[in-house]
């Protein structure tokens, strides 16, 4: 039996450590850490004043694409100023409830990424597989659900982390070998059995990854089978460029993911190995991702253009 919580009094405060083993090296690793966070802002923050200002971008390709930005402000900030905090000014302490709602707002917005994800391939699917249907089937009202539905799922199913982690007790170490408040991280200072928090935070990982993907593959499955029977070679050019933007941001955003989630359950891993993926992982999709959509949408690119000409004048 694990000592009960009223063994220990709960912690005030928790101490991150950053990246454990890498500390000589936090002004030089948040170099590239701080670039990557400024133009994850600057690219999302322009992308949502573009949509927002340009009608002809107001569109559900474009409202989830600003849905997507959003996110991506929300999940970058809820890391990135406490670590370089850490790392400028060695601002190492947080609140213990500081600490929970970070958890909650990484892993929550985390799983908004890939809801929005799937819901930017369904719209892709309609807009190719059933085109004279798209305006009908995807009306701002039904967008508005399906970015509500995400949010309600993400919130939903991350709640419960922070608030199991908040019942444990914590009678060893207050440093966390993390630069942010990551659920694992926090939990395995315990000193009780975290089977439960262990097997529900894997679960929740595994169920939105397995779901999310499954159904990104069959949407991208048959909107290659339909673009491959276009009779028109640039539709079929176009229809390609199209999905190729939204494959590439796939597959930066799940890739990073699964190393960052393996490298946390591998033991002979190098901690500090596991700090620098997670980090890239909630910072590198944020800021690949206005590009990627900026470089590969013709239509984002001419509204930039028209935009900027008039800002000129």
């Amino acid at each position: 039996m694990g000592p009960s919580n009223n063994s220990f009094p709960r912690p005030n405060v928790f101490f991150l450590i950053g990246v454990p083993g890498l500390e000589v090296a936090h002004a030089r690793l948040s170099v590239p850490l701080f670039f990557m966070y400024l133009t994850a802002i600057l690219g999302n923050m322009s992308m949502m004043l573009l949509i927002i200002v340009e009608r002809r971008l107001h569109s559900p390709m474009y409202y989830f694409l600003s849905t997507l930005s959003i996110t991506d402000v929300v999940l970058s900030t809820s890391i990135a100023l406490k670590m370089l905090g850490i790392f400028w000014f060695d601002l190492r302490e947080i609140d213990f409830v500081s600490c929970l709602i970070q958890m909650f707002f990484v892993h929550c917005f985390t799983s908004l990424e890939s809801g929005v994800l799937l819901a930017m391939a369904f719209d892709r699917y309609v807009a190719i597989c059933t085109p004279l249907h798209y305006t009908t089937m995807l009306t701002n009202t039904l967008i508005i659900k399906i970015v509500l539905a995400l949010l309600i799922r993400g919130t939903a199913i991350v709640t419960p982390c922070p608030l199991m982690a908040s019942w444990l007790p914590y009678c060893h170490t207050h440093h966390i070998p993390h630069s942010y408040c990551d659920h694992m991280s926090v939990v395995k200072l315990a000193c009780t059995n975290t089977t439960v928090n262990n097997a529900y935070g894997l679960t929740v990982v595994l169920l939105v990854i397995a779901f999310d993907v499954a159904f990104i593959t069959v949407s991208y499955s048959l909107i290659l089978k339909a673009v491959l029977q276009l009779s028109c070679r640039t539709s079929r050019n176009k229809a390609f460029s199209t999905c190729t933007s939204h494959v590439c941001v796939i597959l930066v955003f799940y890739s990073l993911g699964l190393f960052s989630f393996l490298t946390h359950r591998i033991g002979h891993i190098a901690p500090y190995i596991h700090v620098i993926l997670s980090n890239l992982y909630l910072l590198i999709p944020p800021m690949l991702n206005p590009i990627v959509y900026g470089v590969k949408t013709k239509e984002i690119r001419r509204s930039a253009a028209r935009l900027l000409s008039c800002t000129t004048k």
